[in-house]
């Protein structure tokens, strides 16, 4: 699971929570070293993106063994970044294909605001790795014309036509992703996981049909393949080698077997060889010994994520999306954090979870701060903060799990935010001050405790079946609001300090409940046009918990709404109340993904998660305009260059920076495309 960068917000702490986002640590630690400081984390700004550098800590210190093995997994990741882009939309490689040839040989007028508005599109195509916004799954608006698009074709004898062209304009497949109550989500949503015809029934139908050879640790059927009828029957094309992304597929086992050859030790090399050997079999019980290899492979001074992990992307939860990332260990916080995970059995024995729900040996969790080395498919240039893997229920039960932050991707955001957008939406000087005391190490807590020990804790019942066919559409915010609330409920509580986290635990609990509430009922609106439902399984999350909460509490004024000269304000009065009420709703979700319990989950996320209160979101808009810091952020990845003696052995590796997102985006594609155009 991942913490999916919240953090995007740059307007600090607020949004820094859900499985894919989060922020700092102590007082002392939050001062960006000189270094740091003097770096130019931004790069430029277009729509409603920021795109941003981050360093690489540490990187002088490897040897160059070591260097050798990011560059060969960073290599890895690259090649197969077009999957990505395939699977988000069947057209996206046509369409980028012809736009890109457009930038790089059109030289007419650049001066004119429609060829500022096709430079402007194409940047967010390049951002969402496709034609549909990476967080709303809307498809993308461009601000000229078809006509003048036929002009630039023309122009430079580029081709682009049929359907590729037209739905660049018209209205057909509007969302990648459709989570709408009531519809057919898979016939409604222009993810390229299932061919056309396919429908909600069918996915279920072909599943329910398979069975895993030990019914206690179920395979994850559907994770890498593609579900399609040919002549009325439902058929998986499955990734792997000479398979459905093939040409990818080679190039990363290409670099993964480079990688394997320069292991740190025997554990990293084995899972390592397991994960070439199930990139050429698209064996899932290979997919299962490699993540239970992964898991126990802790030692190394190396990490990484690859494959077709996360299952947002597809309305049902069965399908991953391709994404990399490249670690290397902060041996000095991961020391700091470690208690998390060493203490993970306290955490889980005093929840509120009841009994049945709780587990009675916490094995295997691991818990690393780290700094990215380089990311490709799902994880850029949108990044997560957080993640914790495998997600597999039988794994984390059995082995264990492995929990990371991105600690230089959350310095970046840090040192390239600023706190005006925060000043407008809390409720006085003392919640202002305690965000901007406390609020970054908050914002690290919870990611450490959502991804360490929320995705950790509870367990199934006897003979319930995984969340995505229990829970299905409701599966993934379900389990981000579940391990959120783990996290919210451990926030406000002296273990922290006990431990040794914080100097005072009150103080950054209230810090984090501030942030929680007003991020969840006010500011991340920001992000979505007036009208428009909540559909982001982390949005929808975030807004869920807040809006339950502040109902539950009105009877006691927990949460206060407030209008002020105009402008609302949600301000805590009882923060004691407040962590009870997250704790008994912590109880509920655990029993609603233990018992598999289909209507309660719909009730909660559609009677709290998914309307918006108009004039709220109204208001927000408007108190918004005032700010030009956009509300996403993304990243460019170093560039490691390799320095090589006369018999072309590499003799060291150097980072550089790009200068422009354009530049590193053009340079991708003519380096990292092994994809036809249609699959």
């Amino acid at each position: 699971m991942k913490l999916k960068s919240i953090l995007n917000l740059i307007f600090v702490a607020a949004i820094l929570f859900s499985c894919g986002n989060e922020k700092s640590q102590k007082d002392s630690d939050n001062l960006a070293s000189k270094e740091s400081l003097a770096f130019d984390h931004n790069v430029e700004q277009f729509a409603d993106i920021k795109i941003l550098r981050y360093q690489v800590p540490g990187w002088e210190q490897l040897t160059i063994k070591e260097k050798k093995l990011v560059y060969y997994l960073v290599q890895a990741g690259l090649s197969g970044r077009d999957i990505m882009w395939d699977q988000n939309y069947r057209h996206n490689l046509t369409i980028r294909k012809a736009l890109e040839n457009i930038y790089t040989n059109f030289d007419g007028d650049k001066t004119s605001e429609n060829w500022k508005a096709f430079e402007t599109y194409l940047k967010r195509v390049w951002f969402s790795n496709g034609i549909h916004h990476h967080y709303s799954n809307d498809k993308l608006k461009p601000e000229f014309s078809s006509d003048y698009l036929k002009e630039l074709l023309t122009a430079t004898q580029t081709t682009l036509k049929g359907e590729a062209f037209d739905v660049i304009f018209n209205n057909e497949d509007a969302k990648k992703v459709n989570q709408a109550k009531g519809v057919d989500n898979v016939a409604l949503s222009a993810v390229n996981f299932y061919g056309p015809n396919v429908t909600n029934a069918d996915v279920e139908t072909f599943y329910k049909a398979k069975k895993s050879p030990d019914p206690k640790k179920p395979l994850s059927f559907g994770l890498n393949s593609q579900l399609v009828k040919e002549n009325g029957v439902l058929k998986e094309r499955v990734y792997k080698s000479g398979g459905l992304y093939g040409q990818a597929i080679d190039e990363i086992v290409k670099w993964l077997e480079l990688a394997k050859g320069v292991a740190e030790n025997e554990a990293q090399g084995n899972a390592l060889g397991l994960l070439i050997e199930y990139y050429k079999t698209g064996d899932l019980q290979t997919w299962d010994d490699y993540n239970v290899a992964w898991t126990a492979a802790t030692e190394g001074n190396i990490d990484y994520i690859n494959s077709f992990i996360e299952v947002y992307n597809d309305p049902l939860g069965y399908r991953g999306s391709y994404e990399n990332i490249v670690q290397i260990n902060d041996f000095d916080m991961s020391q700091k954090m470690k208690v998390l995970s060493d203490n993970a059995q306290w955490f889980e024995d005093n929840s509120t979870l009841m009994d049945a729900h709780k587990k009675k040996n916490v094995v295997g969790v691991t818990y690393k701060v780290v700094n990215v080395a380089g990311e490709a498919g799902d994880a850029s240039p949108s990044t997560p903060i957080g993640v914790n893997l495998p997600n597999a229920n039988w794994i984390r039960a059995a082995v264990g799990s492995k929990s990371v932050s991105l600690g230089n991707i959350t310095n970046a955001y840090n040192n390239a935010s600023s706190s005006g957008r925060l000043k407008e939406f809390v409720h006085d000087d003392e919640e202002f001050e305690l965000e901007e005391k406390f609020g970054q190490l908050g914002d690290k807590l919870h990611t450490a405790l959502h991804e360490v020990i929320g995705h950790a804790s509870g367990q199934l019942n006897p003979g319930v079946g995984e969340t995505k066919e229990t829970l299905k559409n409701y599966a993934s915010t379900l389990e981000e609001g579940r391990a959120d609330l783990v996290a919210l409920f451990y926030l406000y509580n002296p273990k922290l300090q006990e431990l040794g986290l914080v100097d005072d635990w009150k103080a950054v609990g209230k810090a984090t409940y501030d942030g929680y509430i007003r991020n969840g009922l006010m500011m991340q609106l920001i992000r979505l046009n007036l009208g428009d439902d909540v559909e982001e399984a982390h949005m929808r999350n975030r807004q869920w918990i807040s809006a339950w909460a502040y109902e539950k509490g009105l009877k006691d004024n927990v949460i206060e709404k407030v209008t002020r000269d105009g402008k609302t304000y949600f301000n805590i009065n009882d923060y004691e109340k407040l962590h009870e009420l997250f704790g008994q709703l912590l109880r509920e979700t655990q029993r609603i993904k233990s018992e598999g319990d289909y209507a309660a989950v719909e009730a909660l996320v559609e009677n709290y998660g998914v309307k918006v209160d108009q004039a709220i979101h109204a208001e927000v808009l408007e108190r918004n305009k005032q700010f030009t810091s956009a509300p996403y952020s993304g990243f460019v990845n170093p560039v490691l260059v390799a320095e090589k003696n006369d018999e072309g052995e590499i003799t060291d590796l150097k980072i550089t920076q790009p200068e422009t997102f354009a530049g590193q985006m053009l340079n991708y594609s003519e380096q990292y495309s092994f994809l036809p155009e249609v699959n």
